[in-house]
């Protein structure tokens, strides 16, 4: 009898316990337009956050306990966006709050592309994890660095003991994590590798389940063949092929969207896993000596200077700028713009005609061919290229398995005059292809910025909102989401973020950073 009698008490005491079973969240984010990153419509939702990770996503009581609460009331809420394209060493140490990323929306970032990365990944990523970066990074191993391990910057062929070593380099990297496998073509010196050697370093990478990502030899004249040589790697090496920055140099290629993406397209069809990325500008950044032959470059900057400074020399390599001119059908290089000189800052913003003709040389394009010898002499400065169509970079940006990438370090503030797509590459797209010109659908841009790249490079719990993913997520207005980085301005955070999260940690609140670094290295394993 006793213990009926005890029963209506036990159970009244059991029913707050009952409620308190529902785990309290540390940050709730409510009344929000959810978008899930996986392509479809924006439902009305909370989101709730606990120890990192989501642990609910839909309509929440009105008691849900939670310790933090974000009025999302009129804004999108969006996995945090995974930038796929970035070249983070040597600005993390000085800017480790990745400013210009978070800001943009970015959570994670993938660096080591272009055939640059730190040769050893295993190191690098004990360095990241000491340091608490403000974005979650993984990596790819550089097949640049790995080659010029090996041979340096010697123009030849590897023998089959160095080609040995650099397959071990690179199975040492995926075993530390890194994602997959990058080349730099037109760097030296990946410039000097030919296919069968890319092939070898890929099978290695296959091994470990990464991908092939390679900014190719051409976007400009020979750029179909230099598709066909990045699809061969991934059909022979049998693994997926991610093509960097994907564009049409030269107003010569303008135009030529539907050749190339029909090539690849082809090859998807022929059951080839196939991506691309894109910076959504028309022009592109890279270093001045990219201009000069391969040859030239050779053996280190002593042997460039030494040849530079044969008369020989120096006439054939000005005779093949001015037939790069031409082709572009242009007089003057006033489409090379230089972006980094630290040897003499003012150059900074100045395009390479104006540069010649403040130096009092004849305007001319011969005489601006010379100053381009001069500068790469001295330093390889950082350039930005005007070169593209803005008809070929919307209908680049329309095709579905393209990601939307920075190309972009961590941005020192005030330092240079860099592009602007390391500022506002995200917000761009979301303001002026999504908003004002109806390129894409908000709720396909998002998916092209975080459950693509994701299932892409292999992030499991990341690029979707639900329970149990980590809690990288963004907040912002669909209204007011702008780029404010110009070319001649670059320096401008982009606006409309108005929270982020990265593993749960409010990482930006009212657009403005909180300075939590709380991202992790993505190793894959």
């Amino acid at each position: 009898m006793l213990h009926h009698r005890l029963l209506p008490l036990l159970l009244l005491l059991l029913a707050p316990a009952a409620l308190a079973q529902t785990p309290r969240a540390d940050l709730l984010i409510r009344n929000g337009r959810v978008y899930d990153g996986a392509g479809g419509p924006a439902v009305l939702a909370d989101v709730a956050v606990r120890q990192g990770r989501i642990v609910a996503v839909g309509t929440l009581p009105a008691d849900y306990p939670a310790d933090t609460v974000l009025d999302a009331r009129g804004l999108a809420v969006a996995p945090g966006f995974i930038d796929v394209h970035t070249h983070i060493e040597d600005d993390e140490v000085r800017q480790p709050t990745a400013d210009n990323f978070l800001l943009d929306g970015v959570t994670t970032v993938v660096t080591g592309n272009c055939g640059s990365s730190r040769p050893s990944l295993r190191r690098y990523f004990r360095t990241l994890d000491s340091l608490h970066l403000s974005v979650n990074v993984a990596s790819l191993i550089g097949h640049g660095d790995v080659r010029e391990a090996v041979l340096g910057q010697a123009r030849r062929a590897p023998t089959e003991a160095e080609l040995t070593q650099m397959e071990a380099l690179v199975d040492s990297a995926m075993r530390a994590g890194a994602v997959g496998l990058s080349s730099g073509l037109i760097y030296v010196p990946g410039t000097y590798a030919r296919t069968p050697e890319l092939v070898r370093l890929a099978r290695v990478v296959a091994r470990h389940r990464g991908l092939y990502a390679t900014h190719m030899r051409s976007e400009g004249d020979s750029i179909t063949w230099a598709i066909a040589e990045a699809l061969q790697v991934g059909r022979e090496a049998k693994l997926p092929v991610q093509i960097s920055h994907l564009k049409l140099s030269g107003p010569p290629n303008w135009g030529r969207t539907t050749e190339i993406l029909g090539q690849i397209e082809a090859a998807r069809a022929a059951g080839q896993a196939v991506t691309i990325d894109q910076y959504p500008y028309t022009a592109s950044s890279t270093s001045l000596s990219t201009l000069l032959p391969d040859e030239v470059q050779a053996d280190g900057r002593d042997s460039l200077r030494a040849r530079l400074a044969r008369p020989a020399v120096r006439r054939e390599v000005v005779a093949g700028l001015l037939r790069r001119l031409r082709r572009r059908g242009l007089r003057h290089f006033s489409y090379a713009v230089v972006a980094s000189f630290p040897p003499d800052t003012s150059l900074q913003g100045l395009s390479i005609e104006q540069i010649n003709r403040r130096r009092g040389r004849p305007h001319h394009a011969r005489h601006e061919a010379a100053t381009i010898l001069d500068l790469v002499a001295r330093y390889n400065a950082g350039m930005v290229f005007h070169g593209m169509s803005e008809t070929d970079v919307q209908a680049i940006m329309r095709y579905p398995h393209n990601m939307v990438a920075s190309d972009a370090s961590i941005r020192v503030w005030r330092q240079g005059v860099p592009h602007p797509r390391g500022y506002g590459s995200n917000a761009r797209v979301l303001g002026r292809y999504v908003r004002e010109q109806q390129v894409l659908p908000l709720e396909e841009a998002l998916r092209r910025m975080t459950s693509l790249p994701a299932a892409t490079f292999g992030f499991q719990d990341r690029g979707l909102l639900r329970p149990g993913f980590a809690a990288d997520i963004v907040v912002f207005d669909p209204a007011t989401v702008q780029d404010r980085s110009t070319f001649e301005q670059p320096h401008q955070y982009s606006v409309g973020m108005r929270y982020v999260l990265v593993n749960g940690r409010l990482t930006v609140s009212e657009g403005r950073h909180t300075g939590a670094r709380s991202g992790q290295v993505l190793r894959k394993f």
